[in-house]
This record gives C-alpha cells, structure tokens and sequence, in this order.
C-alpha cells in the first residue's frame, strides 16, 4: 500500500502498485490530461512508471520547468530523429540533449545539409506529432543493444553503450508504436512524453552548426541542428521574436559595426581589441577597480605561466588538466593558468598572518586560458583567452557569512550600476568528482545557504553543478530582452588552501588553515563586454560610451570653434571627437547615429557667439540649444548618477 505525498503535503494511500497516469488521475482530470512525466523523491521519471512504495511524487506540466524540459528531449530524441532517418535514411544519429530554451541533435548526413532543408523536417516533424503514437521504455541487454545498433548502422549510439560503465549491464531504450512495433527506437534514459502527441505543435527549428563527436577535434565533424519549443503557440512566437531581436543585437555584428573589436582565424577563440573597445574595456575594468578598493581588496599580479607541480597540489591537474594549455622550458613542464586561485594562496603564503588580519581580500584583473573545443567558440562569449575579475578572501569559518552577504550586496549594486536590476540565484551543490570530504562539503554548503536565507533571498538549487573544490552560489543577471546570463560567483573552498600549504596563526596560538572565498562579480570581463553590447543594443550609457559626444560644425568656418570645443569637453574628462570633413550636416548626424554616439553637438555661427551648443541625443530627433557650461553640468551629472540611455533600448537595435 504506497502512500503518495504531494508537493502540498497531502498523502494518498493506494492499496496496491498505483502509476503516475494514476495518480495524476487520482488529484483531478485537468492535471491528468496536462501530465507529461513525474518527480519520485526528486529524480525525473516517465508517467507510465509503477510505485510499490512510499514515495514523494510531483506531477510535470509543461508549466513546470522540468515539464517543459521532457517535452523537449522527446522533441528531439523521438521526433527530430525519427524525421532525420524517414528523409535523409543513410544519416546516423548521434546525440540529442535539451538545453535552455530547447533541443539540438547531431548528426552525420552522408552529405552536408543547408538551411533550406530545415523546413521539411520540420514538417516530417509535426505529422510525427500528430501520429500520437505512445512512447514506452525497455530495457535491453548491454549487448543486445549493442548488435542491435551496429546492425542498423547506427555505430555513435553502438559506441555510446561500449563507453557506459562496465556494471551497467542494461540500458535504456524508448519505443516509439505499440506492441512492439519498430517505428523508431532510440538509446535515452529519458524521461520522455507517455505519447508523442503531448509534444504539440508550438516547436520551431531554428538553425545549423557544425559539432565534433565527443567535443574532441580529432573526429568527425557532425550536424547539430537546433530547434525550440514551448508550452503554447504565444510562447514560441514570444520566443522568435526575441530571437529575431537577439539576432540585431549579436555583439559581433555591432563589435564590427560600432568598430570595437575583432576575432581572425590566427588567434581562435581571442579577440583583438579596437581603440573604441579597449576604452569601453577600461570603462568596465576601472569601475571595478573602485569596487575593489571601496570593499577592502588588494589588488595583486600572478604570473600567467606556472610549473604543473602547482596544478598537481591544487587539485586542477585531476579534475581541470583537459582543459590546460601547456608548455615546456629546460625540461621543465608549466601549465598556462586556467584561474588565478593558486597563484593568489602562493601571495598569502609569504607572512605568517595572525588571526586578526582576517580577512584578507586579495583580488586581480587575472588573464587566464582554457583550451575550449573550437566549436563551441562564439564571439566573446566562449573564448580561450580571458581576463576574470577575480577576488579571493581568505578568512576563518565563523567570517564566511559576512563576507557572503556583503560580496551578495555589492554585487548587487554593481548589476544595478551596469544596467542589470532582475537578478537569479542559483546554490550548485557538490559535483561526482571533487576533493575534499563530505563533511566538509556538507559545512559549505551550509555556509552558503545561510547566507542566502539570511537575505531573505530566492534561490534555486543547482544540484551536482559546484566547483571540484567547493559549492557556490550562481548570481545572473536577465537581460534587455530577457535572456539570462550567469556571471557571478562566491564559492567556498575549504580544501584548496590546505592541499598549498596556506596557514594562520589562530588566537589560541596553533596554526590552522583558512577557509578560501572564491568570488567573482562579472566572471569573464570579455563575456560581461560581450553582454553589456547585446543588452544595449550599442547604445551604452553615457559613462560606459566609449565616445560620449562628437562635435561639428555647420560649415568649415567654424573648424577652430569646433576643435576649442572639444578641448573644453576634453578637460572635464569627457570622451569628445571632432568631424571636420566637409560634408553635409545632416549627412554627418546621420553617420554618427549609425555609430550610436551618445551626444552630438553642432556649432553654427550664432552658437559661437553666444557660448551655446546645439544638442542632439541619439534616438531622438529633438534639439536643444545649451550654454556650454550648462552642457558640461549636465554630462558630468549623468555620468556620475549612471543613469540609463533616455531612449528605449530597443529603439537602437
């Protein structure tokens, strides 16, 4: 007799083994018929399995995240594959997961496909869907499965199941028809849709890349083609539109556009910074510095190149070393740092610290290299060659939650600095491979969510998702159109600075090892750039602007007054350029919009008489005529309140 508790904490006894189909009919006919999959004591199950015992049981919706995320995966897993093999037969399927807003599978094509033939799969698709055929599990022999793809060709799923762990003797396999018939079958642990039909018709395909088998550039290159989904035709037309809205706001269009930066095929994953980049860079990078010295942080400088017996005694050689460069001098290995934490233990080693100089706040502008697969590379997004605004607090157990809350604080304010006031956190506990033992995991973890709840704070966990060397809390930030960006981090590393050797004097007078904080604000300052031109469109605030205002004259005659300008501008710290050429005004204004330049400025006769400057802010097409010193007052208020652009982001796109 199972008893069933329900998220509201409810309980429903059943007097012998009850289904999820039957316990979803049990609570009411609505929730029985949106009922996609369950939630048994926290794992993800189909709807079709049958409880014997007491158990903990949520019905998935598609309004519910994890809901939506089965319907995605049997999107791609059961339909995109079966479209793919009726049209292109000879393909061969390889891996088909979900991913934030929906799905991708990669695949094999005896010869490349374009664009062009999404449509048609699609359509494949959705008759697929309204075929309605069920979905059922089976579970197979290792070897069984094994012939059993090998014989239909399909040789990536055959090597999926020789790669499994030795003692998993059976796998799971997802049938799609009744009774046995062979419509498709697919190798997944699911969990997946009870029938097809459930997926609706609310998906889209959206797009093609190119991904190698396994992540690793030593093989094939495959197919990966992407689609979206969503519980509702409103929903996914929601979504387009802000795909199309991305699409204008793709940081390496406007990088190019608003000539910022560039990436060439010599330096993968590396970006060449542009006058006007490198100053919006400096804008960031110097904000933060202020951060830094307001909140107690000595900024320091390690190397970039270390011997591989630190990364050994970190712990980054066992759980980080595939995603190492490497080099080698004088029969000496060393390792390009892929973080900063190390080198960061190393300057606290050097004195003997007495409990009472805790916490000490060490933080750097750290360049940092990690060798990203070359098809995962994405503008600045998703680089090789990085700088991170690292920080790292050294303290005793009983300061974690202070300095948990005042970085939460900070943090806050910096998004809000930025642009960004709709935050998302996340508490990623331990991963499978890490250092260190439970107890102390279960010490930091704790650390961290008291913190949190302290704040009153909303959170969500992210189980498995920590550091190898400590849980964290995940800070993101939602963008200004929609999108969410994980940036942040605080994480609490108690392993780490023993494993180095890092020691204080404690008040008893023993020494004892501090506990580590690992915390970053924006996390890659290329990312956060990369963010920051998509989340304005190019069109930044005035502070962050790397030309805040550009200054012409009407005709040549007022070149010298023009220039005289720009000297004034220049001497209140105000980023000014000069357009001299002899050209049309109108012409001019209008280049200088394309470039998104905050403030353009027009001088004509009457204006130099009169110590007065004409004012055009981009976007709008009013003027206003000023005193040069009421100009000068108003800029500088701006940029020191922050305050956002005037016009609407999404004007500017």
């Amino acid at each position: 007799m199972p008893l069933i508790t329900l998220p509201d904490g409810s309980e429903k006894h059943f007097p012998e083994p009850v289904s999820g189909f039957d316990i979803a009919a049990s609570i009411g006919s609505g929730l029985a018929k949106a009922a996609l999959a369950l939630e048994v004591d926290g794992v993800q199950r189909d709807l079709s399995t049958t409880l014997s015992h007491d158990a903990r049981v949520r019905i998935l919706t598609a309004k519910d995240v994890e809901g939506l995320d089965v319907l995605r995966h049997t999107l791609a897993a059961q339909v995109l594959a079966r479209a793919v093999k009726e049209l292109y037969p000879q393909a061969r399927l390889a891996i088909g997961p979900t991913i934030d807003t929906g799905f991708y599978y990669d695949v094999d094509f005896p010869e490349p496909i374009s664009p062009e033939a999404l449509p048609a799969i699609e359509a494949r698709m959705q008759e697929i869907v309204a075929e309605n055929l069920p979905v059922t599990r089976e579970m197979w022999p290792r070897d069984q499965a094994i012939d059993y793809f090998q014989h239909k060709g399909e040789h990536y799923k055959a090597q999926i199941i020789q790669a499994a762990p030795a003692e998993e003797s059976y796998v799971s396999l997802y049938r799609q028809g009744a009774d046995g018939a062979d419509v498709f079958m697919d190798l997944c642990y699911g969990p997946h849709l009870p029938t097809i039909g459930k997926a609706g018709s609310a998906f889209r395909l959206t797009s093609l890349a190119g991904a190698y088998w396994r992540g690793d550039s030593n093989n094939k290159m495959l197919t990966r083609i992407y689609g979206t989904a969503w519980p509702s035709e409103k929903a996914l037309k929601a979504h387009l539109r802000m795909l199309e809205e991305a699409e204008k706001r793709d940081h390496r269009k406007l990088g190019r556009q608003l000539d910022l930066f560039h990436s060439q095929e010599e330096a993968p994953g590396m970006a060449f910074w542009h006058p006007k980049g490198w100053t919006l860079w400096q804008q960031v990078e110097q904000y933060m510095r202020a951060v830094y010295q307001h909140t107690g942080f000595q900024e320091v400088r390690c190397p970039n190149v270390l011997d591989v017996k630190l990364w050994k005694a970190s712990g980054h050689w066992d759980n980080f070393k595939e995603n190492m460069f490497f080099t080698a001098s004088e029969n000496r290995d060393y390792a390009i740092k892929p973080m900063n934490c190390p080198g960061h233990v190393q300057i606290f080693k050097q004195h003997l610290h007495s409990y009472r100089e805790l916490p000490i706040r060490l933080g750097e502008f750290g360049s940092c290299h990690r060798n990203e697969p070359s098809g995962s590379l994405h503008g600045l997004m998703r680089v090789r060659s990085f700088v991170q605004d690292d920080g790292h607090i050294f303290c005793t157990e009983d300061q974690i939650h202070d300095e948990v809350v005042a970085f939460t604080r900070t943090l806050q304010q910096v998004y809000a600095d930025f642009g960004f006031t709709d935050i998302l956190y996340k508490l990623a506990t331990r991963p499978e491979q890490r250092v260190g033992a439970d107890a102390v995991w279960d010490k930091a973890e704790r650390a961290l969510q008291q913190a949190l709840d302290g704040q009153g704070i909303n959170y969500q966990l992210n189980p498995g998702e920590g550091a190898f060397y400590g849980p964290k809390i995940e800070f993101s930030l939602r963008d200004g159109i929609g999108r969410v960006w994980q940036c942040g981090t605080m994480q609490v590393d108690f392993s780490m600075p023993g494993q180095l050797g890092a020691e204080y004097v404690a008040e008893d007078s023993s020494r004892r090892t501090p506990v580590m904080l690992h915390r970053a604000m924006l996390g890659s300052l290329e990312r956060f750039i990369g963010i920051l031109i998509e989340h304005y469109a190019g069109h930044f605030p005035l502070w962050l602007a790397p030309v805040q205002c550009v200054a012409m004259g009407i005709t040549d005659h007022q070149a010298d007054a023009v220039q005289a300008l720009a000297g004034r501008l220049r001497q209140q710290d105000l980023r000014v350029e000069t357009d001299l050429r002899n050209a049309k005004v109108s012409y001019k204004i209008r280049e200088h919009s394309l470039q998104k330049t905050p403030v353009i400025l027009v001088l004509g006769n009457r204006e130099i008489e009169r110590d007065t400057v004409t004012v055009r802010r981009f976007g709008s097409n009013v003027q206003q005529t000023l005193p040069v010193t009421e100009l000068i007052e108003r800029l500088r208020a701006e940029i020191s309140s922050k305050r956002l652009p005037e016009t609407p982001m999404n004007a500017a796109a």
